[in-house]
């Protein structure tokens, strides 16, 4: 079905196509179409900081920021579903357009800034949601506080949505909101990533639950700065790092009408550097510290690939604007014979 809406999508302005598509998914739940946008996997349970996930194949935050599609979604057979990004209060984005397609690379770029309707808005519909499976919960700050200020911005979101997530992510990596990468340097990282873990284990004593807690990075950062992130996570015992964000390097795009776009870059274009990445904290962490891969994956063979490189979970965002749906139990399969493969069966 999908490949027939397509060419109808993307005669659409991007973010416009966006909001169309979810809006199309929840009348296709609501109407009992779903099995005609896609068929959920067979199950291919893995565990991961603590969690059992029916499938390693989730979806990255940002395409649901307010967690106001939840339903139709978790119905696509994700192993999990992560929103947001959301803030401590509402914040409308940068301007638009916001969100460009790149097509001939099967990329896109992004410059949104974190619009959201605010923390209370994403517990209401996380609270008033069906879905049951995991759920993580991507937090940041508002784009008019100060970083000297930012951890009280995630305290704020952290303790708001901690008894209703399954898991946590930290999102310190968008190139979108000014200055929210300088929290990626060593000593600033230690001091707020200690915070936020004392938070982290008081509100998992008081709601009777440890909620794991992830750090998502970018894929522009030198070696020395990937390995002060990864000394951190293990000297703070952060329970997972998502790998990677969008990058600000255009350059394998500088030929697209749209590659001088101002935002961050994902798709095709970011999967030998975010897998790189990936690789490379894995190596540094030393199976200590969980890997999800993100970035890039189009096709089943990708997603095989980020977990070979050492991701013991992966997200879809761009793959799903290009291949819609059915990507998600091609992923899940491919991972399967992948498995089945190794093991001689």
């Amino acid at each position: 079905m999908y490949d027939l809406l397509r060419p109808l999508l993307f005669a659409l302005d991007a973010e416009t196509a966006h909001g169309l598509t979810l809006y199309a998914l929840g009348v296709a739940r609501r109407s009992g179409l779903m099995r005609w946008v896609a068929q959920a996997p067979a199950e291919l349970p893995v565990e991961a900081f603590g969690l059992r996930f029916p499938n390693p194949v989730g979806l990255a935050a940002g395409l649901d920021k307010n967690a106001e599609h939840l339903d139709e979604l978790g119905a696509l057979g994700f192993g999990f579903v992560e929103v947001g990004t959301v803030t401590p209060r509402p914040q409308p984005g940068n301007p638009r357009p916001r969100l460009f397609r790149l097509p001939g690379h099967e990329a896109i770029i992004n410059r949104m800034g974190f619009n959201n309707a605010g923390v209370d808005a994403l517990v209401r519909n996380v609270q008033a949601s069906a879905y049951r499976g995991v759920l993580g919960i991507n937090i940041g700050k508002n784009k008019d506080t100060p970083n000297e200020r930012a951890a009280d911005d995630y305290l704020f979101c952290l303790e708001r949505v901690y008894r209703l997530a399954g898991y946590v992510t930290v999102n310190i990596s968008s190139p979108n909101t000014q200055g929210l990468r300088d929290l990626q340097e060593e000593e600033t990282l230690r001091r707020f990533v200690g915070t936020l873990r004392e938070a982290q284990e008081r509100l998992g004593a008081r709601a009777g639950a440890r909620k794991p807690m992830l750090l998502k990075i970018a894929p522009d950062l030198s070696e020395a700065e990937l390995d002060g992130i990864a000394e951190v996570l293990l000297a703070a015992g952060v329970d997972g790092v998502i790998c990677t964000n969008t990058t600000v390097d255009h350059g394998a795009v500088a030929n697209d009408p749209h590659g001088n776009e101002a935002g961050g870059l994902s798709g095709r274009p970011l999967f030998a550097r975010s897998t790189a990445v990936l690789r490379g904290m894995r190596a540094r962490l030393g199976g200590r510290v969980a890997v999800v891969g993100v970035g890039g994956i189009l096709d089943g063979g990708d997603a095989a690939e980020k977990l070979a490189a050492g991701a013991a979970l992966v997200q879809l965002y761009s793959g799903l604007v290009y291949r819609g749906p059915r990507l998600v139990a091609e992923c899940v399969d491919e991972i399967r014979r992948q498995r089945e493969a190794d093991h001689g069966e």
